[in-house]
């Protein structure tokens, strides 16, 4: 070819991609900007305007609680929601995301008390409207900022019609369902223990409740045994073992094991360094438990006759402090608990009804009453007889030193000479509350419940008709034929739990553990920011059930919120057939818990958000909320429609540091969202949340993010490679002619690409999704297929067939590609697709404006090729760079296109030519050989200026091979 343009810089006559892309990303500087414009252009309604009438897909948002910034749990927790959302809308359904907000209760309840502690000011002295005005508004507050963090995520929603628990209209919702709780008779009030916070001095839910490990004092006490029908303990002393010293005041009975085998012993000899004498008299302990007992005392303790626990049977014990009179006085009955095991203490179990399940159903079971020793505060009333009043020892049963071994409790214990064992280290796990930290306490309180296991009175067939159960011809509904057949709200929460789908599936073992375990629904709270019980009571402790007050009741909240509920308007509340002296107005709020669980009635169903049906097909949200929202919601919609409001529960476990440890601001792990997005960017938290398999407990680090950016860059250069190749490119499939085989193959890598990523949608598999995406990318097109077509983009002439074969292909892989990403990297689409269709404001008849997230799905050809063909190439091409990088590493070639290959004639599929080869591994030429091993030498054939590929018709150093030659010629005819 020609020789005489040796000195002749040839690059302006190759077709390198042209870009303004940028490969810096800069993100929080530009992703501000991408979603001003959305709110602009008013993306959110354009969208439900492009899918109206399509089919429903309803992600129903569990309220994240109005208190504080948001935090990387948060944004995982809203990504997951918002790539739900958005990979449902690219796959054309009509799926709407309406956020929300938990505004009552006691965190924010809390968190305003702590302001008025600062001031020095007594929350009880502040009136309660103005009181809850504080709250209210310290809702709004962190309802206003996370709504803003949340947006700068790149979260796509309702943003400006939020739905808040405490709005007039949830609030009187609310009511409303707590009222068909009421009119159905599915409420009671009653006496039980329940878990009680003395420092906020209200009950609370488990869901309120967390578990710390701690050390506490573990004591024996002796009950001396005053009469029995079994001879052999007539004269002994019973013995407890309890880790809660401050329950002896309140003891009323003692419990043993009906088949547990119980030992009558004496004390032996000391067995350890012990100033006290030898206890006196004997004991009766489980025979098993005879050796740790011994432990504990510090002496032998000897067995001299063994008797089975249902001989205890009519035994009475005296409480030792029965000196005191009074309460003290009667006899403690020995009781059979069949609770009862001999893992640890004695055997022999202290029962006190105002302080446990077990101690309060036995007691109860045999007419023994709990009697409301503690005070809220956790204190002993003031005309209690030990430890009450005037006592100076006095103070909170929670308090370490009124249970230590030199405590008020022992002290007293070791004088009336019960006390045989005390020590203050035994470690386990106890219940505090989540806000306070402090410990929680079981506390028998007057509460109002929702029965598990009572007939639910919806379901009595006398009401069939009335609820228009029966289909015509008298025919029950099949629907309503399944509530007759799961009568309970346990029964029918459980049944439910085994129709909906579980992802993971472990999900549905969890919840359902906790629904068949799970004791009444305790409704009422002893505070003041939330939606009273809006009920009237007589004296008798039954409540009025009539549907006008409730009606009444319902329409003031509407109206003025729940401030609507008080005294000055009772007799408005009643009307005129009811006379006020008769009724008590209900003081507790609602659990917040039921406030929550009744969002799917007034978000799905009140019509405020017309795009929105119930039942949802998708709750979302961390796997702690089994025993939290997922399940108040299950047993809200239980009791008040018969089934689950939804379909399908997604959950998602903790973020964890890069070492696996809970964050914590303690321990300074903590990562933060919001310096991530100032930092980095949106769209990095957002790769980052996609790319964890969150349905298990997961990392974040900085080192991890760091990793993240590295994936984040290599995919926006694919963009950017893509731009830049198909800069004025205009044609589609029709112009391209036939393909190439590579060409082909690699739409049939899209084809395959595009229904695991459809699955992946459908199953929320984003783990997957992202990792299919960033791998097709990365390997079958930058390693591969651009990698091997980038000498034709660049330098075949502007009318090569597989130059416009391959632009064709990448013109279909761009309009793909960013679809997928768009609901991932919901910043950077947006960017991509503005750079390649600059956007002034109209939108064409094509979709080739607005905004990336209006688009669908895209549509792929369903293109498939000989697969075990080319994974033999492809295994041959790995081979092939195998072999030559050892030469690159020595530099006997800088260039694969240095390399003369022979692979093994074996090795190459059947019509495949060595042109073909040596195009698919970028070398010089490609020759077969009879060998099993794959040999590179470096060509002797000159170096093309132009393309630089190694060929025979170079002529010398510096000249053109033939196509270049052609290329070159044309163009300088054309700018002449």
């Amino acid at each position: 070819m020609t020789d005489d343009t040796a000195a002749r810089d040839y690059r302006d006559t190759v077709f390198l991609p042209k870009t303004e892309f940028p490969m810096k990303a800069g993100l929080p500087q530009k992703e501000p900007g991408i979603a001003a414009r959305w709110e602009q252009i008013g993306l959110y309604k354009a969208l439900r305007d492009a899918r109206r009438g399509r089919e429903k897909f309803i992600l129903h948002d569990g309220p994240p609680y109005a208190n504080g910034d948001m935090h990387i749990g948060h944004a995982l927790n809203h990504i997951l929601k918002d790539m739900v959302c958005r990979t449902q809308n690219l796959l054309g359904r009509d799926a709407p995301y309406v956020p929300g907000w938990d505004c009552h209760g006691l965190p924010i309840e809390w968190k305003v008390e702590e302001q008025y502690r600062k001031q020095k000011k007594n929350k009880d002295e502040v009136p309660a409207k103005e009181f809850r005005a504080e709250c209210r508004a310290y809702a709004q507050h962190w309802v206003n900022t996370q709504r803003e963090q949340l947006k700068r995520l790149g979260i796509m929603g309702d943003w400006d019609n939020p739905y808040l628990t405490m709005d007039f209209q949830a609030e009187a919702t609310i009511v409303a369902e707590l009222m068909r709780f009421a009119e159905n008779g599915n409420l009671y009030r009653g006496a039980k223990p329940v878990m009680w916070s003395p420092v906020e001095k209200t009950a609370l839910a488990e869901a309120e409740v967390e578990y710390e490990d701690i050390t506490s004092t573990q004591i024996d006490v002796a009950f001396e045994i005053v009469e029995s029908p079994c001879e052999a303990v007539r004269n002994a002393r019973a013995v407890i073992w309890t880790t809660t010293p401050w329950t002896i005041p309140v003891n009323q009975a003692l419990a043993f094991g009906p088949d547990v085998e119980y030992a009558v012993c004496c004390f032996g000899d000391r067995m350890g360094d012990h100033e006290r004498p030898t206890p006196e008299g004997v004991v009766l302990v489980a025979a098993g438990l005879v050796e740790q007992f011994a432990g504990r005392v510090g002496f032998r303790v000897i067995p001299m006759q063994v008797i089975k626990g249902s001989e205890l049977a009519g035994t009475l014990a005296r409480h030792p402090m029965h000196h005191l009179g009074g309460f003290y006085a009667s006899p403690r009955p020995l009781l059979p608990g069949d609770f009862v095991t001999t893992d640890s203490g004695t055997g022999l179990v202290h029962m006190a009804p105002d302080h446990g399940e077990d101690d309060f159903d036995l007691c109860k079971a045999n007419g023994i009453n709990p009697v409301f020793a503690v005070m809220d505060d956790g204190r002993y009333r003031d005309d209690w007889g030990w430890l009450g009043g005037a006592d100076e020892r006095r103070m909170s049963v929670i308090n370490p030193k009124f249970n230590a071994p030199d405590g008020p409790i022992c002290s007293d214990l070791r004088d009336a000479g019960a006390l045989l064992a005390a020590s203050a280290d035994y470690e386990h796990s106890y219940p505090h509350s989540w806000r306070s930290k402090a410990k929680v306490i079981f506390r028998c309180t007057p509460q109002w419940f929702v029965p598990m296991d009572r007939v639910m009175d919806w379901i009595e067939p006398k009401t069939r008709a009335e609820k228009g159960w029966e289909n015509e011809g008298g025919a029950i509904d099949p629907a309503e034929e399944a509530l007759c057949a799961s009568p309970t709200l346990r029964e029918r929460a459980v049944e439910e739990i085994a129709r909906v789908e579980f992802i993971p599936e472990k999900g549905r073992n969890r919840i359902g553990a906790m629904v068949e375990g799970r004791p009444d629904w305790v409704l009422s709270r002893q505070r003041a920011w939330g939606v009273p019980i809006t009920l009237f009571v007589r004296p008798d402790g039954t409540y009025l059930q009539d549907p006008e007050v409730n009606h009444r009741i319902v329409a003031a909240v509407m109206q003025d919120g729940v401030d609507a509920w008080e005294e000055a308007r009772k007799a408005e509340f009643l009307g005129p057939h009811y006379n006020p002296d008769d009724f008590e107005m209900v003081t507790d709020i609602l659990d917040v818990w039921f406030d929550s669980g009744c969002t799917h009635a007034f978000v799905l169903e009140s019509g405020r958000w017309p795009d929105l049906t119930w039942p949802a097909n998708l709750y979302l949200e961390g796997s702690d909320q089994h025993r939290g929202w997922f399940q108040s919601s299950l047993l809200q919609s239980c009791a008040t429609r018969g089934r689950a409001p939804y379909d399908q529960v997604l959950t998602h476990g903790f973020t964890m540091d890069a070492k696996g440890k809970k964050m914590s601001k303690s321990l300074g792990n903590t990562i933060d969202p919001l310096k991530v997005m100032e930092t980095t960017g949106a769209d990095i938290i957002r790769l980052w949340a996609l790319s964890v398999d969150f349905t298990e407990d997961h990392r974040i680090g900085d080192e991890i993010l760091k990793g993240v950016g590295d994936q984040y860059r290599k995919l926006r250069n694919t963009f950017r490679y893509l731009l830049g190749a198909l800069d004025g490119f205009v044609g589609d499939m029709s112009d391209a002619g036939e393909l190439p085989e590579l060409e082909v193959y690699i739409l049939a890598l899209l084809s395959e690409l595009d229904g695991k990523l459809r699955k992946a949608a459908e199953e929320y598999d984003f783990n997957l999704y992202t990792r299919l995406l960033v791998d097709f990318c990365n390997e079958d097109l930058s390693a591969f297929f651009f990698d091997i077509r980038k000498d034709s983009l660049y330098c075949d002439g502007p009318d090569s067939d597989t130059r416009n074969a391959y632009r064709t292909v990448l013109d279909l892989l761009f309009h793909a590609l960013v679809r997928y990403a768009a609901p991932v990297l919901v910043f950077t689409a947006e960017e991509v697709w503005m750079s390649r269709y600059p956007q002034d404001g109209e939108e064409d008849d094509n979709g080739q404006r607005g905004s990336v997230h209006l688009l669908e799905w895209p549509s792929v050809p369903g293109v498939r090729v000989d697969a075990a063909k080319w994974d033999a190439l492809c295994a041959l091409r790995e081979r092939v760079n195998e072999a030559i990088e050892p030469l690159r590493r020595d530099k006997t070639i800088r260039s694969s296109l240095e390399a003369e290959v022979v692979v093994p004639a074996s090795a190459v599929p059947e019509g495949v030519s060595d042109e073909q080869l040596a195009e698919l591994f970028i070398t010089a030429t490609v020759t077969r050989g009879q060998g099993d091993s794959v040999t590179v030498t470096k060509t002797s054939d000159q170096k093309c200026s132009r393309c630089w590929r190694h060929l025979p018709d170079v002529a010398q150093e510096g000249a053109l091979c033939g196509r270049c030659d052609e290329v070159v010629a044309q163009l300088d005819a054309a700018s002449a």
